[in-house]
């Protein structure tokens, strides 16, 4: 080994803290670093590629019938920025129903030889194309065949829960009662449509004065922005009649559906790993800084034995990259075992498999990490090239008589004892040291407050999501599931009417509801499920009966429901659809349609917020099978819960309902997630800043040994001793928490709502406004506290140094 690398791996043996201080600073980038980029290939790789190679559409456009001949919408195929379509196909919404499919070991459909599946009654937008692949949107069959003939449908992979080939759909509301056998499924990755048939099947399935329209399916020349798309979209509407479009789909919508999950991710992993960056950097460029200066008698050996001042930058510089290179080993690794959990819920969101962190990530983090180090640690080391050898050899470790002495003088007149005066007036006689000590504890007080806002909204953001503010609550679905026997388990939303005993149930509950003395209100909900003009796929709607204001309803804008006819809808289906709060919503329901006026947006995640909030009174004519769901019921004050419970069970036992106590049903396995990832990563942050703080006072203590002896000699306890270093990091510890708490909360300010936005939420200021007083004030000495930590060993240290070898050292 060269004498270079003998100075160097001495330098990290003999060194333990900054060595141990670089390993969790790199460790932390570089985990953080990796989790976020991966995150950030994971969201857009699977859904881009499937995208370009089925050709999906940029603009997905359904045409109102009568607006246009079938030869003047093919003719848009020319209009300016189009350069491929496909269509026009007829369209139209259906809701089949099944006679009831026996259920195959596998999963599938088979005869009827077990209990018949009850599936739910779905609308479904359904297009007529004779051939899967038409130049756009080219549908991809994940099992069984096209449909060649009358009689058959194709559904979208996964369309309201069917279970796949070989069920027969028969529609008995349509003339002629037609039946349908599904042949096989497909995936449309711009979701065109819920189903495909033949062109001659389609007339044949539309309601007499309904005709669903037209749709055409666009690819622009530039759909990278909105904007691109929304000019694409005039152009080709550009000379049509105003009401000849009744819906349109865009692929960024798709595509930020399809996204969401992992989206939620990448603004707080972006966040600590920015932190952890800048916060390396720092520590690598103190530490290094601190070792420079505290060896400047070993720095004048070196050169008075032969080294070059290129060789002593260079050993420095190496013992900095030791450590970072251990530290991003071990940081990959880590990183990996972290991006487990969360790639596999992109590959669910996605639909695919084998998502996993790009080799390439890794070695950009390794490269930009390790890089970062050594040209902050070059930076840091330069000093020690310039030292002249002669001033190096004469220089001791004391710092320059005088730094800090009106610092001493102001503290000796503070109402305090001689060691905590000294022990105030420290920081002064190293300010730099002090300023890079502080700058750790003000990043460790930082990510704290941020954490403990962002699990804060999260549990704000759950509670909306429940709507659980009832203090009991009556399930009256259960019954209707209980008294229709086994069936295939359904959505929320999807569960069908229950049967002529579950209407009676309902109406004995709330006569037993409404004769409890304990009951000061209460609202029920019915669900059900429609479609909207221009969007496959189905809604979930629910319709109140009563006040539903108090139930846990966190409003974005607007206002809650006031009457009939109007409806407040969640921030998806704003997005979706191109509404604002005010606009009208034409709701197509099983046997007629319904316009209604939006009031308000919601914070409602559930069903990518495809939801519709409104009165039950206004549903009745187009959706007529709600299924009752449950009642929602509060308590005057004073009542017990328990005592209510019991006494209304009385009544409800004979209808087979039961209540039960209101309240979230329980945490999310993504909310769980977040909260374990930060709370790792802050750890992490508050360690690395803890050890910075050890790492200055060590060598602060080390340089001032004679010092202390000293103050032993005449007299000085350990434990005044220990009060006097610790008493040295309080100022730096209380600044840096005054410091970190409101960069805190203004990153949570940042990234919470860029997290919302992620997961196509727009969050209320309920859900932002978590910090209080005492909580920001509690905040404010966590940095006293990450201080006081860092502090503790060496303050122990310096209290066990015996007085004649503390006088002794040099």
């Amino acid at each position: 080994m060269s004498a270079l690398g003998r100075v160097v791996r001495s330098g990290v043996g003999r060194r333990r803290v900054p060595t141990v201080v670089i390993v969790l600073a790199t460790l932390m980038t570089t985990a953080a670093s990796i989790l976020a980029g991966s995150l950030l290939a994971a969201s857009s790789r699977p859904f881009d590629t499937a995208f370009a190679r089925q050709h999906g559409a940029h603009l997905t456009v359904r045409y109102a019938d009568g607006a246009a001949s079938d030869d003047r919408l093919a003719a848009t195929a020319g209009s300016a920025g189009v350069a491929d379509s496909a269509g026009p196909f007829r369209t139209t919404t259906i809701t089949p129903r099944s006679p009831g499919m026996a259920a195959r070991p596998g999963g599938g459909p088979g005869p009827e030889s077990g209990p018949p599946l009850s599936l739910p009654e779905l609308p479904l937008t359904v297009v007529g194309r004779d051939r899967p692949a038409d130049g756009v949107d080219d549908l991809v069959l994940t099992s069984g065949r096209w449909a060649a003939r009358p009689g058959e449908i194709v559904l979208a992979g996964g369309s309201g829960g069917f279970p796949g080939p070989g069920l027969r759909l028969d529609f008995p509301d349509l003339p002629g009662r037609p039946a349908l056998t599904v042949v096989g499924t497909a995936r449309s990755v711009t979701g065109s449509a819920d189903g495909w048939v033949t062109p001659g099947q389609l007339a044949a399935l539309t309601p007499p004065g309904r005709d669903g329209g037209r749709q055409m399916l666009y690819r622009f020349t530039g759909a990278d922005t909105a904007g691109q798309v929304a000019a694409g979209h005039r152009a080709v509407t550009a000379g049509l009649p105003a009401k000849a479009v009744s819906g349109t789909q865009s692929w960024l919508t798709v595509r930020r559906s399809a996204e969401r999950d992992t989206a939620l991710y990448v603004p707080f992993l972006v966040a600590f790993g920015t932190l952890g960056l800048v916060m390396s950097v720092l520590i690598v460029g103190n530490v290094v800084a601190a070792t420079v200066g505290a060896g400047t008698r070993r720095i004048g050996i070196l050169k008075a034995i032969g080294f070059t001042p290129a060789q002593v930058v260079r050993a420095y510089v190496g013992q900095a990259l030791l450590p970072a290179a251990a530290g991003t080993a071990l940081g990959v690794l880590v990183g990996h075992l972290l991006a487990l959990p969360v790639l596999a819920e992109a590959a669910e969101a996605y639909r695919t498999a084998g998502l996993g962190v790009e080799p390439w990530i890794d070695a950009a983090v390794v490269a930009g990490v390790l890089g970062l180090t050594a040209v902050t640690a070059w930076a840091s080391a330069a000093r020690a090239g310039r030292l002249r050898t002669v001033e190096a050899l004469s220089v001791g470790r004391t710092p320059r008589p005088g730094r800090g002495r009106w610092a001493a003088r102001a503290a000796a007149r503070l109402p305090v004892s001689r060691p905590v005066g000294l022990g105030l007036a420290r920081p002064f006689a190293r300010p730099g040291r002090a300023l890079a000590m502080c700058v750790a504890i003000v990043f460790g007080a930082t990510a704290v407050t941020f954490t403990v806002g962002l699990g804060s909204s999260l549990q704000r953001i759950m509670a909306a999501r429940e709507h659980a503010d009832a203090d009991v609550v009556v399930d009256v679905r259960e019954f209707g599931e209980r008294a229709s026997g086994p069936r295939e388990p359904a959505r929320e939303a999807d569960a069908p009417a229950p049967p002529a005993g579950g209407r009676a149930a309902e109406a004995g509950a709330l006569r037993a509801i409404t004769a409890q003395p304990g009951t000061r209100t209460y609202y029920s909900e019915s669900t059900g499920r429609a479609s909207l003009a221009g969007i496959s796929g189905s809604v979930a709607v629910v319709g109140f009966t009563g006040d539903a204001s108090w139930g846990g309803y966190a409003m974005v804008s607007g206002r809650w429901l006031g009457g009939p006819g109007e409806a407040v809808v969640p921030t998806g289906l704003l997005t979706t659809t191109g509404k604002r709060v005010g606009d009208g919503l034409t709701v197509n329901g099983r046997t007629g349609d319904v316009t209604l006026r939006i009031v308000g947006e919601v914070l409602d995640p559930r069903h990518d917020g495809m939801q519709v909030f409104t009165d039950t009174a206004t549903l009745t004519t187009a959706v007529p099978d709600l299924v009752p769901a449950a009642h929602n019921i509060a308590l005057k004050s004073g009542t017990s819960r328990e005592s209510y419970i019991e006494a209304l069970d009385k009544d409800l036992r004979p209808l087979g309902l039961a209540a039960r106590p209101g309240g979230p049903d329980g945490g999310s396995e993504m909310v769980v997630t977040l909260n374990v990832l930060s709370g790792f990563l802050t750890l992490m942050l508050v360690a690395v800043a803890a050890l910075g703080v050890l790492n200055s006072v060590v060598l602060d203590t080390r340089e001032r040994i004679r010092e202390l002896g000293t103050h032993k000699a005449l007299g000085m306890t350990p434990r005044q001793t220990i009060a006097l270093v610790l008493t040295s990091v309080v100022v730096t510890g209380l600044i840096g928490g005054a410091l970190g708490v409101p960069l805190g909360v203004a990153l949570h300010g940042w990234i919470v709502p860029a997290m919302g936005e992620g997961a196509g939420l727009r969050l209320p200021g309920s859900v932002l406004s978590v910090y209080g007083a005492p909580e920001l004030a509690l905040l404010g000495l966590g940095g006293l506290l990450i201080a006081t930590a860092g502090a503790l060993l060496p303050a122990g240290w310096a209290a066990r140094t015996r007085t004649a070898v503390a006088l002794r050292t040099e």
